[in-house]
């Protein structure tokens, strides 16, 4: 049984991912900054980035950290700094005097890549992230790759999935961040964030950066309609570079990974939107 410490359990993607480990048979602890509900079998450990002694208790004796914890959608760039960057230091600090020998498997995002690429972006492809909380991953990125621990980075892309209210959010996310109707992003169900995970758990992706996608790009306009919100005004100007948010998932699938759920519209004939 492997003993595995999970930040972030309680966001979007953790709070799928956690019971789906429990499932698998590991023994799971949560780091959880106060009393929360939690799947039955998982340990709940207090304690914060942003507090180096409070670490020590959730990593002693563990044998992978799965690091999901981020902050993004915020207007408050010093905090995203602090919780990405800071909050990630903190943590490998831990493992690293405390559970040396832990396999660390940390969530970034596929938004560090180049917004100007001519192609979907791959692992080895310059980053060039153009916001705080992109540059803050590939910030935390560089802090895991040269922590002289044993590592992997899985880039995500848009998560949904499972009722989780983010499809439903893009007729409210389109005008605030400029999204174009027409523009094709990257996704991946969250049956697919737990794929990969479990295959980062093995070890296949030891020392690799690893994107994650479904089969098929899907346009921010699918995506408000299966979302079920208002419909995302397709009246916009031409779209400006059909590549960006898009990632080439070859690697993992190299690394023997296949997706459970291969487009989001096979998502919506299975109903787990």
């Amino acid at each position: 049984m492997t003993t595995i410490l999970l930040t972030g359990s309680t966001g979007l993607v953790g709070s799928r991912l956690l019971p789906r480990l429990v499932a698998a048979g590991h023994d799971c602890r949560a780091l959880v900054r106060r009393d929360t509900e939690l799947p039955d079998g998982v340990t709940a450990v207090r304690g914060d980035l942003d507090e180096p002694a409070s670490l020590r208790a959730a990593v002693e004796g563990v044998d992978a950290v799965v690091h999901l914890a981020a902050l993004f959608r915020t207007t408050d760039e010093a905090a995203i700094w602090q919780a990405n960057l800071d909050g990630t230091r903190h943590l490998l600090e831990a493992v690293s005097t405390h559970a040396p020998g832990a396999r660390v498997v940390m969530a970034s995002t596929g938004n560090v890549y180049d917004a100007t690429a001519i192609r979907p972006s791959r692992e080895d492809d310059a980053c060039s992230p153009g916001a705080a909380y992109p540059a803050s991953k590939v910030a935390a990125e560089t802090l895991l790759r040269e922590s002289g621990l044993t590592w992997s980075i899985l880039r995500l892309p848009f998560v949904y999935g499972e009722g989780d209210g983010h499809l439903a959010s893009i007729s409210a996310l389109a005008p605030r961040f400029g999204l174009h109707p027409a523009h094709t992003y990257s996704v991946a169900h969250h049956r697919d964030v737990a794929g990969l995970v479990h295959l980062a758990l093995s070890g296949v992706t030891d020392g690799r950066i690893v994107n994650l996608t479904d089969d098929a790009p899907v346009t921010v306009w699918e995506m408000a309609r299966l979302g079920g919100g208002d419909p995302v005004d397709g009246s916009a100007a031409p779209l400006e570079n059909p590549w960006s948010g898009r990632m080439d998932g070859s690697l993992a699938r190299e690394l023997g990974f296949r997706p459970e759920v291969p487009t989001i519209h096979a998502a919506a004939a299975a109903g787990i939107l």
